[in-house]
C-alpha cells in the first residue's frame, strides 16, 4: 500500500501521498526532492562492446578541442572489425554480417547530473492552477501562494529569451528574436529518462556479409560523415548530430500578414522592411534570417569546437561535440539558407539550365561559397545594399553577407542538406508527375478512371478525380502514387509510362529505412531510367505551364536534387530519417495551438509562455509517473528474484507495451493493436479457456483477425454459395478438409484449380458463419520486430449499391519456398 516516505503513513493511493505530502505544515513537504530518485529508476546502461573503460576512470588530459592541425574536413581514422551485433541484424543468405565499429568509442564518466537534477525556475503557479487536470486533483490548497514552495521544487526545461534585433535598414515594426538555448535543449533530451538505453554514440559500417563487399545504410551514425566526424573530435569524445527544421507559417486566420519560422525551439521573426525595391526587401530578410541563426546556434557552434559535458538519464557524463547533421527544409528555404539564389541549386554548382543532367554536379561547399563571399566583400561593401547584390550575383548567390554556418567546424552544406519525402518525393511527384499524366491522359478521362476504383479501407477515394485538387497533403499525394501508374497505363503513351514508372520506382526505394550498395545501383538505375525516357515527355507536349503553354525545358530544381540522394545516402544515412512531416505537424501543436490560446496580442511572448508551462506540466507528470511505474513492477517481482541483480532492470522488466499513456507526448501516435500478441496468447491456452470459434491466427508474418459477432450468424453453405456467386464453394471446403487430414496443418493449401470433390460432397456441417470483415496484420518488411496497423479487408455480396459485390484484392503467397515481395508463384 503506497505509504508517506517521510513519516511512513499508510494512504490509500499515489494520489493521497501527493496530497499528503503537498500539506504546508505537514512536515512531509521536504521530501518531496527525494521522492522522485531516478537514479533507482533507470538502471545503468548494459555494457557495450566498446565500453572498455572502467566507470571511475578519469577524463582523459588531452586539452579540449578539434585538433588543430587537422582540418575539419579532411577526415582520418582507423577500422577495427567486430561482430555484429544488437544495432545491426543483418542477414543475408546465410553468410555472416561485419561491422567495423570506430575504434575510440564514446566515453562515460560518473558524478554527472540527473533529469531531476537540472536547473529548475519559477512556476505560473496562476496558470497551472487553471489546466483542467489539475482542478479535478483532490489537492488541500486554496491558493497559489500556498502550492509556490513544492511548484518552486519541480523541474523545468529550457527558459524562453528575447532580444531586439538591430537591422541595417528601417522596418514597421521592432524586431524581436524569441529563443531557447539549443545546447539547453540538447541536454534536456540527451539526459530525458525514456531515451536511456536507446540513444546511438557509434559510428560504423555495416555490411551484408563479412568479405565487406556490400556497405549497409540505416540512420546516420552508420554513414561516412558520422565517421569522419568521429575521426576529427578528441579520442572517446562523443559526437551528436544535431536535426535543424525550419519552415514558414501563418500563426493565426485573423491575421493572415503575421508569420513566424521556427527552427529548433526558436521564433524567427519576419518582419516587413522599408526599401522601395522589392528585391532588397528580401534580401535583407535574408540577412536578418541568417543573423538570428547566428544567435540562436552560437552555443552549438562553441560546443562543436571546444566540447562541452553533458550528462545521460544514468547519471554519467559524456565529453560532447555538437555536429549539423541534417537541416531540414523545403527547396526555396534551403536555397536561402545556402545563400544561393532562387535559379541555383542549394547543394551543387548546377544552374537551372542545368537541373535535366543525367549526372550529378561538383557539389556546393561551404569552403567553396565563403571563398566567392570574400571575393565580394573585397569589391563592395557589405552595408552598400544594391552594389553589393549587383557583386553576389556574379557567383548566383543571394545576398547574404554572412552565412550561419561559416563558423560551424562540424557543419558542410552539401551534407547537411539532405533530401526528405515530404518535399522532394511526393509534393514533386503532384507539381509534375501527376500533372503530366492529367494532360497525357486528358483530365475526364483521368478522373473518370480514378472516380471508379473500388474504396479501400484506410486509403483515400477519389470519386471525382484528381484533376481540380486543392492544397492537397502529403498522406493524399501518397494515395494517388499508388494509384496513378496502374491507372493511366493503357491510356498514356507507353515511353512516358516507362519514364513515370521508373520515377515512381526511385521514389519508393529512396525511401526504404535500410539500403545497401545494391539498392543504391537500383536507385540509380530508376534515375538513368527516367533520362533516358523522359524526352518524350516533352515531345508529347504534356509538359505545360502557366495559361497551359508547352513547356519544353527541364528547369526544376527537385529534378535535379534527385542527384545528390543516392550521395546523400552514403554520407548521411537513409533519407527517411529526415522527413518534414513533423515540422509541418509542428505548425499547429507548437505555433497555431497555442496562439488561440492567447487574446490575439503579442502571439510570439503568449506562445512562449505557452509552451514553458506545458512543458513544466508535462515534465511533473512524467516524474511521477515514473515513480509508479517503478513502484507497481517492484511489487510484481517474485521473492526468489535478488532485488540487486544486475540483470534486473527496468528495460528487462517493463515492455514497451507496458509505459503508460502519461509517459508519452500528445503528438505520439495511438498505439497499434498487436494481433500477434493475441493469436500466441490463444495457441498456448488450454482448449477449455479458448473461445470457439477462435477469431485470431497467425503465420510467420501475417496475422488474421475476426469480429467477435459474424456479419451472417446462421446461413447453410449452398445458400451462402448462392449468395456470394461461389458455385464450387461445397467442394473447396471438403478439398479442405481432405488435405487437412492428409498433410496436416502445416500444409499450404493452393487456390483455385479443379475440385476433386463433387458438388455434392459430404460436409462434417451444414451451417457456416460468414464476416464481411477481416483484420489483416504484417510486420514491417525490412524489420520483423516492427508491427504494422491492421489493415481492413471487405467481402460483401451483391446489393443496391455493388451489383457485383464488393471484394478486395489481396497477394497470397502459394510456394512455401518463396517470401514475398521475392516470390515468383503468387495470386
Amino acid at each position: 500500500m503506497p505509504h508517506c516516505p517521510s513519516c511512513g503513513k499508510l494512504l490509500k493511493d499515489h494520489t493521497s501521498v501527493a496530497c499528503h505530502m503537498s500539506q504546508p505544515r505537514s512536515g512531509c513537504n521536504t521530501c518531496l526532492d527525494d521522492l522522485i530518485r531516478l537514479n533507482t529508476i533507470i538502471p545503468p546502461a548494459k555494457d557495450h562492446p566498446m565500453d572498455s573503460l572502467d566507470d571511475n576512470e578519469p577524463i582523459p588530459s588531452h586539452e579540449p578541442g578539434v585538433r588543430e592541425e587537422a582540418n575539419p574536413h579532411d577526415f582520418y581514422g582507423e577500422e577495427e572489425d567486430i561482430a555484429l551485433g544488437e544495432h545491426d541484424e543483418i542477414q543475408d543468405q546465410g553468410k555472416e554480417a561485419a561491422v567495423d565499429y570506430f575504434p575510440d568509442p564514446p566515453l562515460a564518466y560518473q558524478d554527472g547530473y540527473t533529469f531531476l537534477n537540472l536547473s529548475r525556475r519559477d512556476w505560473q503557479i496562476d496558470s497551472f492552477l487553471s489546466l483542467d487536470m489539475i482542478k479535478d486533483l483532490p489537492f488541500s490548497f486554496c491558493s497559489a501562494k500556498e502550492l509556490r514552495g513544492r511548484a518552486e521544487m519541480l523541474p523545468s526545461g529550457p527558459c524562453w529569451m528575447s532580444k531586439i534585433i538591430p537591422t541595417s535598414h528601417p522596418t514597421k515594426s521592432p524586431v524581436v528574436l524569441y529563443w531557447r538555448d539549443p545546447l539547453e535543449c540538447i541536454a534536456t533530451l540527451f539526459n530525458h529518462p525514456l531515451f536511456h538505453n536507446r540513444m546511438d554514440f557509434t559510428p560504423r559500417k555495416v555490411y551484408t556479409t563479412a568479405e565487406k563487399q556490400c556497405r549497409v545504410y540505416t540512420e546516420w551514425m552508420t554513414g561516412n560523415d558520422a565517421w569522419n566526424m568521429q575521426s576529427a573530435i578528441p579520442s572517446g569524445a562523443t559526437l551528436l548530430g544535431t536535426i535543424l527544421s525550419s519552415d514558414k507559417t501563418n500563426i493565426t486566420a485573423l491575421t493572415g500578414d503575421r508569420s513566424s519560422s521556427f527552427v529548433l525551439t526558436a521564433l524567427l521573426p519576419v518582419p516587413k522592411f522599408i526599401h522601395k525595391k522589392k528585391r532588397m526587401k528580401g534580401v535583407l530578410e535574408d540577412r536578418l534570417i541568417h543573423q538570428c541563426l547566428d544567435i540562436v546556434l552560437d552555443p552549438l557552434k562553441q560546443a562543436a569546437r571546444r566540447g562541452v559535458m553533458l550528462s545521460d538519464p544514468a547519471g554519467k557524463s559524456h565529453y560532447c561535440f555538437t555536429a549539423l547533421a541534417s537541416y531540414i527544409a523545403d527547396t526555396p528555404e534551403a536555397m536561402m539558407l545556402a545563400t544561393v539564389g532562387g535559379k541555383t541549386s542549394p547543394v551543387t554548382m548546377a544552374m537551372y539550365t542545368q537541373f535535366g543532367d543525367d549526372f550529378q554536379h561538383e557539389p556546393r561547399t561551404k569552403s567553396m561559397t565563403l571563398a566567392q563571399l570574400a571575393v565580394v566583400h573585397s569589391c563592395a561593401n557589405p552595408l552598400d545594399l544594391e552594389a553589393f547584390f549587383r557583386e553576389v550575383q556574379k557567383f548566383h548567390l543571394n545576398g547574404v553577407a554572412e552565412p550561419f554556418y561559416r563558423d560551424w567546424i562540424l557543419a558542410e552544406p552539401s551534407h547537411f542538406f539532405t533530401p526528405e519525402s515530404l518535399h522532394h518525393h511526393h509534393k514533386q511527384f503532384f507539381d509534375h508527375d501527376a500533372q503530366w499524366l492529367i494532360c497525357a491522359v486528358g483530365e475526364s478521362e483521368i478522373n473518370f478512371r480514378f472516380s471508379i476504383l473500388q474504396p479501400i479501407t484506410g486509403y483515400r477515394h477519389f470519386p471525382g478525380g484528381i484533376s481540380k485538387l486543392k492544397q492537397v497533403t502529403g498522406h493524399c499525394q501518397r494515395d494517388i502514387q499508388r494509384y496513378i501508374i496502374a491507372v493511366c497505363a493503357d491510356a498514356a503513351p507507353p515511353r512516358i509510362i516507362i519514364a513515370l514508372r521508373a520515377l515512381m520506382q526511385f521514389r519508393y526505394l529512396a525511401q526504404s529505412p535500410r539500403l545497401d550498395d545494391d539498392d543504391l545501383e537500383h536507385i540509380s538505375s530508376a534515375l538513368r531510367e527516367f533520362h533516358a525516357h523522359k524526352d518524350t515527355i516533352i515531345d508529347a507536349g504534356v509538359r505545360r505551364g502557366k495559361g497551359n503553354r508547352p513547356i519544353i525545358h527541364w528547369h526544376i530544381p527537385k529534378l535535379e536534387l534527385m542527384q545528390s540522394v543516392v550521395s546523400s545516402i552514403r554520407t548521411s544515412g537513409v533519407t527517411a530519417q529526415w522527413s518534414a512531416d513533423i515540422t509541418e505537424h509542428a505548425h499547429i501543436t507548437e505555433v497555431k495551438d497555442p496562439a488561440k490560446s492567447g487574446n490575439n496580442r503579442e502571439y510570439d511572448p503568449q506562445i512562449c509562455r505557452h509552451l514553458d508551462r506545458a512543458e513544466k506540466c508535462h515534465r511533473f507528470e512524467l516524474a511521477t509517473s515514473l515513480l509508479d511505474l517503478e513502484q507497481s513492477h517492484s511489487a510484481e517481482v517474485p521473492e526468489d528474484v535478488d532485488p540487486d541483480d544486475d540483470d534486473l532492470s527496468i528495460d528487462n522488466v517493463i515492455d514497451a507495451h507496458d509505459i503508460p499513456p502519461e509517459l508519452s507526448t500528445s503528438q505520439q501516435p495511438r498505439l497499434v493493436t498487436n494481433y500477434f500478441v493475441m493469436a500466441r496468447a490463444l495457441q498456448y491456452k488450454t482448449e477449455d479457456s479458448v473461445p470457439v470459434p477462435l477469431r485470431s491466427f497467425s503465420f510467420a508474418r501475417t496475422t488474421f483477425h475476426l469480429g467477435y459477432h459474424p456479419s451472417i450468424r446462421n446461413i447453410t453453405v449452398d445458400e451462402a454459395a448462392i449468395k456470394f456467386g461461389l458455385p464450387d464453394l461445397r467442394p473447396a471446403i471438403a478439398d479442405f478438409l481432405q488435405h487437412e487430414a492428409t498433410h496436416g496443418h502445416q500444409h499450404i493449401h493452393a487456390i483455385g484449380g479443379p475440385r476433386r470433390s463433387g458438388p455434392t460432397a459430404a460436409l462434417p456441417f451444414n451451417t457456416i458463419q460468414v464476416w464481411f470483415e477481416i483484420r489483416l496484420q504484417e510486420t514491417d518488411l525490412h524489420n520483423d520486430q516492427i508491427i504494422k496497423p491492421a489493415q481492413t479487408l471487405n467481402c460483401t455480396p451483391p446489393n443496391g449499391l455493388w451489383t457485383l459485390g464488393r471484394y478486395d484484392t489481396v497477394i497470397v503467397a502459394t510456394n512455401a519456398g518463396y517470401s514475398w515481395p521475392s516470390s515468383l508463384s503468387l495470386r
